[in-house]
């Protein structure tokens, strides 16, 4: 005979009911995924493989818009990056036509959606309340990249200084909607919040 078998509470099984399995598995294949990092981090190139990874057709939803040489010669450089496998949609301000289906979708950049807000005079609150909503009415993941600005320097002028604190309204917003936060330093992931699919 042997002696008594220990188990761990985590290798003991407990039936699960339909209702919470389906519910589980919704939020398993519904994530929403926010990668954040200082300008040059490497968090695009890391939100780029993490969606490349969900499957062979993915959506690339870009909110830059080229207005002038430098921001053409920066959408080419990531253009180049992708493969066959991207549908490129152009969403400087508004999200929602785009989003709902299952596809992977990758959103590249919540920084530059804001910019576009604020040089349009928007209402900030309404875009980011709209956004917010667009996001979670995906029934695919949805990969997020947006820019950490809040540990540099104080701006010196009031608008720049505007911008520092909507962009970190919005970054908490979107990390307290995401299902995992991860901050990319020197093209290093840092998980904060959540385990990576």
């Amino acid at each position: 005979m042997s002696g008594p078998v220990s188990l761990r509470t985590s290798e003991v099984y407990t039936p699960e009911s339909p209702k919470s399995f389906i519910a589980r598995e919704k939020k398993v294949h519904a994530r929403h995924i926010l990668v954040l990092g200082g300008a040059a981090s490497g968090k695009s190139e890391y939100a780029e493989q993490l969606v490349a990874d969900l499957g062979p057709k993915r959506l690339y939803i870009a909110s830059a818009e080229a207005y002038d040489a430098e921001m053409e010669a920066k959408i080419a450089l990531h253009a180049e990056r992708r493969d066959a496998g991207w549908q490129v949609i152009e969403a400087p301000l508004d999200l929602s036509p785009v989003l709902g289906g299952e596809l992977p979708v990758l959103f590249d950049c919540a920084t530059m959606w804001l910019s576009n807000h604020l040089g349009a005079g928007s209402d900030l609150s309404k875009a980011q309340a709209d956004l917010l909503s667009s996001l979670a009415s995906h029934r695919g993941t949805v990969v997020t990249v947006s820019n950490e600005v809040g540990q540099g320097i104080v701006p010196v002028n009031a608008l720049a200084r505007a911008f520092r604190e909507a962009q970190g309204r919005l970054n908490i917003a979107l990390a307290r909607q995401a299902d995992v936060v991860v901050q990319v330093v020197a093209g290093l992931p840092l998980v904060l919040k959540g385990t990576l699919p």
